[in-house]
């Protein structure tokens, strides 16, 4: 009943900022009220949004400048959030509002005005967020659009292109929650046998329980070098055989401590020489981003796919999977 309640005080506004809008638009200054992100949510009844937006201060920061991108959640979706986590927007502690607060923001991309057709053009890809994970860094999103705009793999775009004064508006089936390592690695198709060897040395005796630990976000944070489907697949050819399987999993979970460093290393700090991992050392050379393991073989670091940045820690995708000495 508390959100119901708001939602009509939410409305009462609105309905009060038509009038103010109305009369403002016929001032002697011929001058005409901005038509901001926060309006566009209000003109498309998002009013659970609205609330949560108020509830959180967030208000005023979109009514800004911008520009923003706001992948803006419908009064569905986040009833299903509110009774997931028995959340009252009436009534949140300082650590609620935190979260909530932060959870909002990782619906918005701040500066950029992306719409419909630059995200299907590009197919998939990442994208920083207003929200804030390990050292503050902000928090990444993954778009894919083989099967429309899907984020981070749990919500979809249903109404596209809302554009206002400050930026744009897409509208979403479900709110984006703060995203995991493991979001980030089940949700990129390309990164698939890299979750399978996850799961594979997971039915061993792993040194940590590396789907649990990846998924959770108060683990960590670290740092995890994910090698592609292609480098797996290269390493099966470099060792001469067909699958994971015949590598064992004590194998496996070796190769696996050489891809994790227990810190949240963004790019930019990557030391030029050795990297700690969970496993040992490796060297990296932050000039020709690469990383080099005791075997003398050289993993470039993709450029185009680093500090994917989630709760638990960052991910840079690797062109080959690290060996432990031979």
């Amino acid at each position: 009943m508390k959100i119901i309640s708001q939602n009509f005080k939410l409305l009462a506004v609105f309905l009060l900022a038509i009038t103010f809008t109305s009369c403002s638009d016929d001032d002697d200054n011929g001058t005409t009220t901005p038509t901001t992100v926060v309006d566009i949510a209000l003109a498309n009844n998002l009013t659970s949004l609205a609330a949560a937006l108020q509830a959180t201060d967030l208000v005023t920061t979109l009514q800004g400048d911008g520009p923003f991108t706001v992948f803006a959640p419908t009064n569905a979706a986040f009833a299903d959030l509110l009774a997931a986590t028995g959340l009252d927007l009436d009534n949140l502690s300082t650590t609620e509002e935190d979260l909530v607060r932060n959870i909002l923001l990782n619906h918005v991309i701040i500066g950029e005005t992306i719409n419909s057709t630059a995200l299907v053009t590009a197919g998939s890809g990442y994208a920083s967020t207003g929200a804030t994970g390990p050292n503050g860094e902000n928090l990444s999103l993954y778009f894919n659009t083989t099967s429309g705009v899907v984020l981070n793999g749990v919500s979809t775009v249903d109404n596209a292109d809302n554009m206002a004064s400050n930026g744009i508006v897409h509208i979403v089936d479900e709110v984006i929650g703060l995203p995991t390592i493991a979001t980030f690695a089940t949700t990129n198709p390309a990164l698939s046998t890299l979750v399978d060897a996850l799961v594979y040395a997971d039915t061993g005796a792993p040194t940590v329980p590396y789907i649990e630990t990846v998924s959770d976000a108060t683990a960590g944070p670290f740092t995890v070098f994910a090698p592609t489907n292609d480098a797996f697949s290269g390493l099966l050819t470099e060792l001469n055989v067909s699958g994971l399987s015949d590598l064992g999993t004590e194998t496996v979970n070796a190769v696996l401590l050489y891809h994790i460093v227990n810190a949240n290393v963004q790019s930019s700090q990557l030391p030029n020489g050795t990297v700690t991992t969970l496993g040992g050392d490796i060297t990296a050379d932050n000039t020709a981003f690469t990383l080099t393991d005791a075997n003398g073989r050289v993993s470039n670091i993709i450029v185009s796919l680093v500090d994917i940045q989630s709760m638990n820690g960052v991910v840079h995708v690797i062109d080959k999977v690290i060996l432990t000495p031979q």
